[in-house]
């Protein structure tokens, strides 16, 4: 289940929600964040804006957005109108209101959009404001800092990470001597055989042609294998690091640890063998667990969340940082600004946490309610952001590395050694070669 799957865009006025805004900034105040007087500014700021949020899994997070943006509209004499977009539909919203030039004032988009379109000139730079934010808030963590800066300098100010954790049955693996996370990929491998059998399987990571496979280049790089050189242009898949990789997957899998179809699943596949039972580990943006809380409370119980293990290279945990932009067609740039400031003071964003699946982004916001009430997603989140690294890091994060990431270069390394029977150095010439045409096409 991955975030953003809402549901079509849903339009908000601030005339249509506007008995719903007391109500949402009364919840603010009660929580022990903005009151009402603090949303005012020393002077009206006028005009209008649209603002496109990003429609996530949360309901209430949708709405606390929603109800925050036309309350400080209201207050500052600023005309707010909120679109909010599902996160698999932004590339093609966004394409289209470029093309007809019908950008909103500000919006939120994830760091692979982000780039791309900055490369091209389209968004304002937010310096300025990355600065101050980060001097109030004691500073960016490292690996939203160094994702974040783009051709264009800061162009985005980021808001929450989101990756990948580790999800783990605690109910099983507890009885069977195993109280903490494993702390590496030959630890879970360890783990995930002690709890197999009667219709459980312990490794539910995907070997497929799908987002989730790509764990693997995580697992790979924490061996110690590469994606291609530091100047991001010669493919270095074929080496020693990579046939121990390979040798891991191959070891895991002939003792028969994971569910069946593994290798073809959908991008559902790690999610419903976690729900039903079938599962006893699985890497998910903690989605997974907020649907078990849910629909399956005794599953949520029993279930612990951590970052991803780490090789002998490392912990490779990629962080996916969500920002708020502003095009340089805004007409309304001074307000838009005003309004990304505001969106980042931690009153908002505490409350924000505890009802969206992201984990912040500033050091200063480790102490805050959301990361010290015991949530255990929440609490992964925090330990994410802590300790993940920048995309791709430690490759390059470019063209060429988001075409290879595409086309699942290494899950399909992968699924020659398991399925095939290929030998080590068959498949990973193979890789070398798919790759090698992708980064060529970029020189």
């Amino acid at each position: 289940m991955e975030e953003g799957k809402c549901g079509p865009a849903v339009t908000f006025t601030r005339r249509r929600i506007l008995t719903s805004t007391a109500a949402g900034v009364a919840a603010l105040t009660l929580g022990g964040g903005l009151s009402a007087p603090a949303l005012a500014q020393t002077a009206k700021l006028g005009g209008k804006i649209t603002y496109w949020g990003g429609l996530i899994f949360s309901d209430a997070a949708n709405k606390l957005l929603v109800d925050t943006i036309n309350a400080w509209g209201k207050e500052n004499g600023v005309e707010t109108e909120v679109v909010m977009i599902n996160q698999n539909e932004t590339v093609q919203k966004v394409s289209a209101a470029i093309a007809s030039k019908t950008m909103p004032d500000a919006l939120d988009l994830n760091l692979d959009l982000l780039l791309p379109l900055s490369i091209q000139g389209v968004f304002m730079s937010l310096d300025d404001l990355y600065d101050q934010v980060g001097k109030e808030q004691g500073g960016w963590y490292e690996g939203v800092d160094r994702a974040s800066k783009t051709a264009g300098g800061r162009t985005g100010v980021p808001f929450g990470v989101s990756g990948n954790l580790l999800l783990r049955r605690k109910d099983l693996l507890e009885p069977a001597g195993f109280k903490e996370a494993p702390a590496t990929w030959d630890d879970l491998v360890k783990q995930a055989e002690a709890v197999t059998g009667n219709n459980v399987f312990g490794l539910g990571l995907a070997l497929s042609n799908v987002g989730d496979g790509n764990v693997q280049i995580n697992v790979l790089q924490s061996f110690g294998g590469r994606i291609a050189d530091d100047a991001g242009k010669k493919v270095t898949i074929k080496s020693d690091a990579t046939k121990t990789y390979l040798q891991w997957v191959k070891n895991a899998w002939e003792k028969k640890i994971f569910p069946p179809g593994n290798a073809t699943w959908d991008g559902a596949g790690d999610n419903q063998a976690y729900l039903s039972g079938q599962a006893a580990f699985i890497a998910n943006t903690g989605s997974v667990g907020v649907a078990a809380k849910t629909q399956d409370p005794d599953l949520y119980e029993g279930s612990a969340f951590s970052p991803l293990p780490a090789g002998p290279k490392g912990v490779i945990s990629p962080i996916a940082p969500q920002l708020r932009a502003i095009p340089k067609t805004s007409q309304n740039q001074e307000a838009a600004k005003a309004l990304i400031l505001y969106l980042s003071k931690p009153e908002f964003l505490n409350e924000y946490y505890k009802v969206a699946i992201y984990g912040p982004v500033l050091k200063g916001q480790k102490s805050l309610e959301a990361f010290t009430a015991n949530d255990p997603i929440l609490t992964a989140l925090l330990g994410l952001a802590e300790t993940g690294t920048a995309p791709a890091y430690p490759d390059v994060y470019n063209a060429a590395y988001g075409e290879m990431y595409n086309n699942f270069v290494i899950p399909k390394m992968a699924q020659r050694v398991v399925i095939d029977n290929w030998d080590f150095d068959k498949a990973m010439d193979e890789a070398q070669s798919q790759a090698q045409a992708i980064y060529d096409k970029y020189k």
